[in-house]
């Protein structure tokens, strides 16, 4: 199968009950995608934010497709809670695992490397551990009286993003959300949409290569223009304030929520 793919064709590795990893709001969240796949009506995701998440998480659990969450944080910013994600906590509708932006890039790093856990200082003495039986304090074995947390290596299915753009070949234009590299060396596979097909080769180029991500790590490439609408595209097009201003308005209830699946998921309208 080729690697430019139709957006439906693109997704289809992501299934019921799969382990799905989206990146932080601001560094290219693949909305287009997210649309795609609430309309196609996917349920039961393992879902995994590095290491937070706005109006992509909450479209999600809001439409009922999350099962199970671990994150650092989902919040629309300066638009105030995210409302869907909200109310299914507190409805107990959603099992959240709490985590920590470190932590959250740390499990990641350790599929990265092919190890089974990565060792981490910061969460000595926060209530977090707590709620993590996971998350296992040890003695460090090379000092003594030094505890340190062994995080399990995080292995998720499919990582999903948007990107500015990438080749015939597979490879993918990331520039400086290294992250982006990160979430696909963990995953299984990776599908990315992107703004635009770059004609040529991206790793050959002397300027572009330092910033791609090697198709080697791809699954699925689909053409989206302003496929992270209504949030960023770094150095692209901002948030589109109006818009989120909008979905906070009317995703404060589940009748507002319905209203707004109805004009800009399942209606398809874009920007």
């Amino acid at each position: 199968m080729p690697i430019i793919r139709s957006l439906e064709d693109a997704l289809a590795p992501i299934i019921d009950g799969c382990m799905l990893v989206v990146p932080r709001e601001s560094t290219g969240a693949a909305m287009e995608a997210t649309r795609a796949l609430i309309r196609r009506g996917v349920r039961d995701l393992n879902l995994v934010t590095l290491p937070t998440s706005s109006l992509q998480a909450d479209l999600l659990i809001g439409a009922g497709c999350v099962a199970a969450l671990e994150t650092s944080a989902i919040s629309l910013g300066e638009f105030g809670l995210a409302p869907r994600f909200t109310d299914a906590v507190r409805s107990g509708k959603l099992h959240v695992r709490d985590a920590t932006c470190p932590a959250l890039h740390a499990a990641l790093q350790a599929s990265e490397k092919g190890v089974p856990f990565m060792p981490l200082r910061g969460l000595i003495g926060s209530d977090v551990l707590a709620h993590r039986p996971d998350w296992m304090v040890i003695d460090n074995p090379l000092a003594n009286s030094d505890p340190i947390v062994l995080l399990p290596a995080l292995k998720p299915d499919v990582a999903l993003f948007h990107a500015p753009m990438a080749d015939a070949a597979g490879n993918v234009w990331v520039g400086r959300q290294r992250e982006l590299a990160t979430m696909a060396h963990a995953a299984r596979t990776t599908i990315v949409t992107v703004e635009k097909l770059h004609e040529g080769s991206l790793l050959n180029d002397p300027v572009m290569a330092a910033g791609t991500l090697p198709g080697l790590y791809v699954e699925a490439i689909a053409l989206a223009p302003r496929g992270a609408w209504p949030l960023t595209l770094p150095d692209h097009y901002p948030n589109d304030g109006a818009h989120l201003a909008e979905y906070a308005r009317l995703a404060a209830t589940a009748e507002g929520f319905a209203t707004y699946l109805d004009r800009f998921v399942h209606d398809r309208r874009a920007a």
